[in-house]
């Protein structure tokens, strides 16, 4: 690819803020070495696993990879037989760790990510390396105690030793016959041997060897020397733990070079994921899409017979993605399928500029697997060639010109370019003679439309424009200039060239009239006639396009009305067809207590015997008579009668009632009478409305009154919002650093009640490593706390002896 152009085209300022997405070293060089592929099967692969990014990180988030340590040299050292360091075997387990947790994020539900989840599927996370190492090392230079059972005696044997020796150095220091000896009654230590300060005139009363003395020279440091042997036992015991703990990472190490093939082929999957998340990262950061790819140019490649390649691009609503997204004007630009050369002109500051450099970095970011800022309908080719002459290259130090820097990088353009090329040319032959560098200009547009590439070229010059109406395969377009107030829009219209508007805006900005009509009997009478045209015809297209946004926007509002209408309809339609259904519901009903009316009353006057007096018989019949005269009463009567809709006065209304809002259609309860005005306060669901009476209705047979639910439900309703208040607001962490140990105990303490009424299954306090005494006075009220199920400490890597996680229990 022609470096000039990717200069030219700031390709690098994308690869910068893509490799700001990417969170590991590697990723981030492997991006700022990237250059644009030219295969087309790679570059539809890049493109694929970049929207697969961007789908999983809006479904599910980002892959949990927060950081990844090269790890290259020290494997190949291991696998050497060198023996790694406390340091190097940590990030090593990170980096199996972070394999394992991508593993786990992407089980269950998930987006179509195929090449995501292969990827995934080839990572070996070696649990029992990672675990070994986490349970061996507890940080860079600490190793733990249960590393081995020999390490565990070792440091045993320390302590006691040391003990002892710290417990007959402090009975001398203490010694009321040695106070006037020492200058201090304290145990220090020097050369990891532990001495007493002895003042140096009553050196010679204390036996033993002599470390070191005072700046002064008025203190000596003395082992005594009933202590040196004990003192060389706890010297040999310390080198007998540094054999025992190089044994160890050299055991350790030996696992690593085992699996080294593994664990580097884990970390280059780890970075190519990284890539892939920086790729979609950077996409959703610029809005951007997946657009068309066209796999190749095919065979009609142009000729002088005629015959187009089949190589197009299509720009639709896009966005440079340098300038800010909130203010860039998207452009729309097609070049490729009815004509290989786009002549774009107008005046300047309009875009011209712009519009070649978005097409230019655009095809760029395509073929390098980015999207683009556009609307996924954009098409683009695979160039083998981007070229790009834009911008003043002066060189004083090669002595060119403007003209003749431009015309440098032209020759190289014109000899290079191919039918799978883009050049973007912008203000072709300025910078000269304006007749001779127009026909210089449409002269190298020939040349490169001999050799089939696709030509996007900026201008002023009225005969290229005139070149552009006349000759097959090459259209005018031009960018839009609002001359009311001197501003450009920024849209690109294609079909119609573009004015440079001199004239117009020398007026609108005060050139006296008298030097702008002399300027317009200086310029050629069929330049005016063109200009004049052009002009024209700019004025028509405005017109047609007013006429069309009108009529678009008289359609969308019929459309909007009619859809107004068929909502209404639909509404009516579905409020006819529930009250049906609750009248025939209510039917039923009715029906079936008829029938079981009438079978009860027929049960009952089976049940008369002879034996009964005439007046008992009459009494049973006349009940039955009764009962089913009620029951045809109901048969009888309207099937629906749930809102009464009779006017409602003040008196009728008691708190607790339940009432049928009209405005909205909705039942709600009276929570508060009408006042002088004749307004009531209604709560529906949990808000509380204003109505006035002749909005609402009785509802005869609805819900319980608000009094009855209280009574029923007691504070139920109350305690559950505290617990959802507690579920929103509480987090799954608190930080006590820098507290004193009174105020952190009480921060602590309310923190797990409110974890524990949220239902949160464990939370870790980080209270730092400092002297303990947070850590030592927290753990012990957490061991007496009522709501804590157990604590345990977290990994090096997620805090260690800094923080300390903490198990509730289940409500």
């Amino acid at each position: 690819m022609n470096q000039k152009a990717l200069k030219v085209l700031e390709y690098s300022k994308i690869k910068a803020l893509w490799a700001e997405q990417a969170v590991s070293p590697m990723c981030k060089e492997k991006i700022m070495g990237m250059e644009p592929y030219l295969d087309a099967f790679v570059i539809r692969d890049e493109l694929r696993s970049t929207t697969e990014g961007v789908d999983l990180i809006v479904n599910k988030g980002p892959l949990p990879i927060y950081s990844i340590y090269d790890i290259e040299k020290l494997i190949e050292l291991a696998a050497k037989g060198g023996t790694l360091s406390m340091k190097n075997l940590i990030h090593i387990s990170y980096n199996l760790k972070t394999c394992s947790r991508v593993k786990t994020f992407l089980k269950g539900d998930l987006p179509p990510v195929p090449g995501i989840i292969a990827m995934a599927s080839v990572l070996d996370p070696l649990e029992n390396i990672s675990g070994e190492i986490d349970r061996c090392i507890l940080s860079e230079d600490e190793m733990s105690d249960n590393a081995s059972s020999e390490l565990a005696r070792l440091r045993r044997e320390l302590v006691r030793t040391g003990e002892e020796i710290k417990a007959k150095l402090a009975k001398m220091a203490t010694s009321e016959a040695n106070r006037s000896i020492l200058q201090e009654g304290i145990v220090t230590m020097r050369d990891g041997r532990y001495v007493l300060p002895v003042k140096s005139e009553q050196a010679y009363k204390v036996p033993g060897m002599v470390h070191d003395r005072s700046k002064g020279g008025k203190t000596l440091f003395i082992e005594p020397q009933i202590i040196v042997n004990l003192n060389n036992r706890l010297r040999q015991l310390k080198l007998d733990e540094e054999v025992e703990i190089a044994r160890i990472l050299e055991e350790l190490s030996g696992r690593v070079a085992g699996s080294s093939r593994i664990i580097s082929n884990n970390q280059k999957i780890l970075v190519d994921m990284d890539y892939i998340m920086s790729k979609s990262k950077l996409s959703l950061e610029m809005e951007g899409s997946e657009p068309e790819l066209i796999s190749d140019f095919g065979e009609d490649i142009y000729s002088q017979e005629g015959g187009w390649a089949s190589g197009e691009i299509s720009i639709v609503k896009g966005r440079h993605p340098l300038l800010d997204k909130k203010t860039v004007v998207p452009t729309t630009v097609s070049v490729g399928k009815d004509y290989r050369t786009l002549i774009v002109t107008g005046p300047n500051t309009g875009g011209k500029t712009v519009t070649l450099k978005t097409v230019g970095l655009f095809a760029l970011m395509v073929q390098s697997g980015l999207h683009i800022p556009a609307q996924s309908t954009s098409r683009f080719p695979v160039f083998h060639d981007i070229f790009a002459d834009i911008g003043d290259e002066q060189s004083i130090e090669q002595s060119l010109s403007t003209f003749s820097s431009h015309m440098k990088n032209i020759v190289e353009i014109v000899s290079k370019a191919g039918e799978k090329s883009l050049v973007l040319l912008d203000e072709l032959g300025a910078g000269t003679d304006p007749t001779e560098g127009a026909a210089l200009a449409i002269s190298i547009i020939e040349a490169l439309r001999r050799t089939g590439a696709l030509v996007l070229a900026t201008t002023h010059y009225s005969e290229i424009k005139k070149y552009a109406i006349s000759t097959d395969g090459v259209e005018n377009a031009s960018m839009e200039f609002d001359i009311d107030t001197l501003s450009p829009t920024y849209r690109l219209i294609v079909g119609i060239p573009g004015k440079s508007k001199a004239f117009e805006i020398s007026r609108k900005l005060g050139l006296s009239g008298e030097i702008i009509e002399r300027a317009e009997e200086l310029v050629n009478t069929d330049d005016i006639k063109f200009e004049d045209l052009l002009g024209s015809l700019e004025e028509s297209r405005k017109k047609a396009e007013d006429e069309r946004d009108e009529a678009i926007m008289i359609n969308i509002a019929m459309k909007k009305k009619q859809a107004k209408i068929d909502e209404a309809f639909d509404k009516v339609e579905e409020r006819r067809a529930k009250i049906l259904a609750d009248a025939k519901a209510e039917a039923r009903e009715i029906i079936q207590s008829a029938r079981k009316t009438s079978k009860d009353v027929q049960r009952e006057l089976n049940k008369l015997s002879a034996n009964q007096s005439l007046g008992e018989r009459n009494k049973i019949i006349q009940e039955g008579r009764r009962r089913l005269g009620v029951a045809e009463k109901a048969l009888q009567s309207p099937l629906v009668r749930k809102v009464n809709t009779d006017p409602v006065s003040a008196d009728e209304l008691r708190e607790g009632m339940r009432v049928k809002l009209l405005t909205m259609d909705q039942n709600g309860t009276v929570v508060g009478l009408p006042d002088n005005k004749g307004e009531l306060l209604v709560q529906i669901g949990a808000i509380k409305v204003k109505a006035k009476l002749s909005d609402i209705a009785i509802v005869v047979d609805g819900s319980e009154p608000k009094a009855k639910v209280k009574e029923k439900f007691g504070g139920s309703k109350t305690k559950t919002s505290i617990y959802r208040s507690k579920a929103m607001t509480v987090t799954p962490k608190v930080d006590v650093r820098g507290m004193n140990l009174e105020e952190a105990l009480m921060k602590v303490e309310k923190h797990i009640d409110d974890a524990y009424i949220a239902g949160l299954d464990k939370t870790t306090v980080v209270h730092g490593r400092g002297e303990g005494i947070l850590r030592e006075g927290i753990r012990k009220m957490l061991r007496r706390n009522k709501h804590v199920e157990s604590f345990e400490k977290p990994p090096y890597n997620e805090g260690g002896e800094g923080a300390t996680i903490v198990i509730l229990r289940r409500m």
